[in-house]
């Protein structure tokens, strides 16, 4: 049943996926291949998948084999969205239902730059967390503190160093 149900869930994401910040909802620029990190959110109803966090109290810094990166206080792994151009949020409705935002960060731990921490106004009027103007966010299929499934995605998602610069590689 488990491998049905993922051969399945590949079969869906290659039909229906789509692009993250696109202005038409319909118009897809990703390309998903069966393997491929995912586009859409787990369901709350995927006793395989826990939810990743929607607020962090702070940020701090973990050694990957991609260097230095930013996770929350929980160790959940933060990305920056290219088509943000480190400035206001681009990614809305599917995109962030998949690409959850990180909405409040309280402080910032060794190696990281309390005067690149801030904030934006998002379209809704919530508010964004932001390191180096990149609003932040989670990705949805990262289920443990560590994973990093989003990096690189529809080359458009990427992990942020100490400095807040876009890790990608």
């Amino acid at each position: 049943m488990r491998i049905k149900r993922h051969a399945m869930f590949a079969v869906i994401l290659t039909v229906s996926a789509t692009a993250c910040g696109s202005d038409d909802a319909t118009e897809s620029t990703d390309t998903v291949t069966p393997g491929a990190v995912t586009t859409e959110a787990p369901s709350d109803s995927d006793p395989d998948v826990t939810s990743t966090p929607t607020a962090s109290g702070g940020l701090s810094l973990v050694a990957t084999d991609l260097g230095d990166i930013v996770v929350d206080d929980s160790g959940f792994t933060i990305y920056s969205f290219q088509p943000d151009l480190q400035g206001e949020s681009t990614c809305y409705d599917q995109c962030e239902a998949t690409w959850p935002v990180v909405n409040e960060v309280s402080a910032v731990g060794d190696g990281l730059d309390a005067s690149l921490l801030g904030t934006t106004t998002r379209t809704d009027g919530s508010v964004q967390a932001t390191y180096n103007d990149w609003p932040l966010y989670y990705f949805a299929n990262d289920s443990s503190a560590g994973d990093r499934n989003g990096q690189g995605s529809g080359a458009a998602w990427y992990v942020l160093d100490a400095a807040g610069d876009p890790v990608i590689g």
